[in-house]
């Protein structure tokens, strides 16, 4: 019954990820980068540098309205973006897509710079800072937006504005909150065996201690926790890429070659078309950086400034942190180890057959082999491949079934979840995988050049990336829950929040497919929203930001 339900789960959520991501609605978003970096003649080298300066507190002002300055803005949006996606997404990217998936996740970096600038900027200039609280994010620039310029919209306004909080609600839960914690615990568990509902019992106690104490704690956490995690996360992978120096040039042509090629089928990677290659870079990299999402501008909308265009120069450096910075180190250091094509961690003693179960295929239970190292638990994750023969609604395909050890009637034995194929399909390899999903393969690859480094580095990476990216992302979901309902459901969001953290790690998610498929739906929910919101007041932006620079020119003039 398990497997029946976990399938239609993981086939529903394929469902609607297959429409909100749909190749049309990726080139879309592509061009609507590329028309902003035009209008804007390159926005992503004013973050570069002016963005620096501002940063290193070069334009603050004491009395300026907000609560956080600039650089406790960026740490806070930059604990929501440089979380466990960096580690794990970027691990799911190259798992799934193969080495091409980098490439394009570069691409999103770059173009995310400018989205950035331009949704943050947009956020700043309909802000209140009137009160005990700032009030910011897409869901004002609708309010009092819409209001200014499109009065004859009446109520619409408010559906709109509501219609961005659910979706920011469903990404609170899903990418920023199960997908950090799953990491955390998975990792805890597969290397130190602490059980998981532990794991997240410790987790919502830190989290929930430190969201009581609303943004101001929130920005002074992350201004210490984020620096400090960056910091040794970038030595250690800039310590493993010099270990294999020789090997970069050409791992650098084989990123640019398989971005734009079939990805051909070695060890534990399937393969993969150029189109699938491309969709999940794009995917991964737009979860990582949140570019588009409209979730940066909430916690932005609090930094001490009177210059709107300011503050969206700070934000554009994000996606460049992220994705151009910390995922291609990440990417490197698993292209590297060549754990993502790794041959089989265990050969079976027998080959099982594979039976037809109602309209699917399923495996029948294996008998659990001798490990080398270790001991298996009941609940472990393991993988094997199979050949799926070609038919009418498909060409011939290699296919990964998760498979999951459980105590059987003569013992432990390995269950594999059902599958389709319209002909019977065979068993491609000789053995099974162990399942090292998002955050666990990189552990795995970081290992391989330093043993024992990936265990400590990833777990204590995990854990202080995924606490900060739950802290940051809970005051996303909080902005939208006082929006919808008031300061009265503040505390009872809270605690639901900190109660989805135990829930997340005492498996809902058990496989790498829906771990992707979780964060991919909350990510293009938030797209599909806030993109057109930034799109209708874009020709508003350009003149601040133009006139912004006009400003700048003149003071350094003078």
């Amino acid at each position: 019954m398990g497997f029946v339900v976990q399938q239609i789960f993981n086939q529903s959520l394929a469902g609607i990820n297959g429409v909100i991501w749909h190749a049309w609605i990726i080139l879309g978003l592509l061009c609507v980068g590329v028309v902003f970096t035009v209008w804007t003649r390159f926005a992503q080298f004013r973050s570069l540098t002016h963005g620096v300066a501002i940063i290193l507190g070069r334009y603050d002002k004491h009395d300026d309205p907000g609560a956080i300055s600039h650089f406790q803005a960026l740490s806070a949006a930059l604990s929501a973006t440089v979380g466990t996606g960096n580690i794990g997404g970027t691990a799911l990217a190259i798992a799934v897509g193969g080495p091409g998936a980098l490439f394009w996740m570069w691409i999103v970096g770059l173009l995310g710079m400018v989205l950035k600038t331009m949704e943050v900027t947009l956020s700043m200039l309909y802000r209140s800072t009137d009160g005990a609280t700032v009030q910011g994010g897409p869901m004002w620039v609708v309010d009092r937006g819409l209001k200014e310029n499109a009065p004859w919209l009446g109520s619409m306004t408010k559906v709109i504005a509501g219609t961005f909080c659910v979706t920011l609600l469903i990404a609170t839960f899903t990418g920023g909150l199960f997908f950090q914690a799953w990491n955390a615990s998975n990792v805890t568990q597969q290397f130190f065996g602490i059980p998981a509902i532990i794991v997240g019992v410790i987790l919502a106690t830190i989290v929930g201690l430190v969201i009581l104490g609303g943004i101001r704690r929130i920005g002074t956490v992350a201004s210490r926790i984020v620096p400090f995690m960056c910091g040794i996360y970038l030595l250690s992978g800039i310590y493993v890429i010099l270990m294999n120096a020789t090997a970069v040039p050409e791992l650098i042509q084989m990123i640019f070659q398989s971005a734009f090629s079939t990805s051909q089928a070695q060890g534990a990677f399937v393969g993969g078309t150029i189109g699938a290659v491309f969709s999940i870079g794009m995917q991964q990299a737009f979860f990582s950086n949140e570019a588009g999402q409209g979730s940066s501008p909430i916690v932005h909308s609090a930094a001490k400034t009177d210059e709107p265009v300011r503050e969206g120069v700070v934000a554009g450096l994000e996606p460049f942190i992220d994705t151009i910075v910390v995922c291609t180190l990440t990417g490197f250091v698993i292209l590297l180890s060549g754990v993502w094509k790794r041959d089989i961690d265990y050969a079976f003693t027998e080959v099982p057959a594979i039976q037809q179960v109602d309209q699917n295929w399923k495996i029948d239970d294996t008998a659990v082999p001798t490990r080398t190292e270790g001991q298996w638990a009941v609940g472990n994750a393991v993988s094997c491949i199979v050949r799926i023969p070609a038919s009418d609604s498909g060409s011939e395909r290699l296919q990964s079934v998760a498979g999951t050890i459980a105590d059987g009637s003569d013992g432990w034995v390995i269950q594999w979840q059902p599958f389709e194929s319209d002909a019977r399909p065979t068993i491609e390899s000789a053995g099974i995988f162990e399942t090292y999903a998002g955050a666990s393969l990189t552990a795995l690859a970081f290992d391989q050049a330093q043993p024992g480094l990936g265990r400590w580095l990833v777990t204590l990476a995990t854990w202080l990336f995924g606490i900060s990216t739950m802290i940051s992302w809970s005051y996303y979901g909080q902005q939208g829950v006082q929006y919808l309902f008031g300061m009265r459901a503040v505390t009872p969001y809270r605690v639901l929040f900190c109660l989805g953290i135990v829930f997340a790690c005492a498996g809902i998610v058990r496989s790498q497919t829906e771990l992707r498929h979780l964060a991919n739906l909350g990510t293009g929910v938030m797209l599909w929203v806030n993109v057109p919101i930034t799109l209708l007041f874009a020709r508003k932006v350009i003149r601040e930001f133009q006139a912004y620079f006009e400003r700048i020119k003149k003071q350094n003039d003078t």
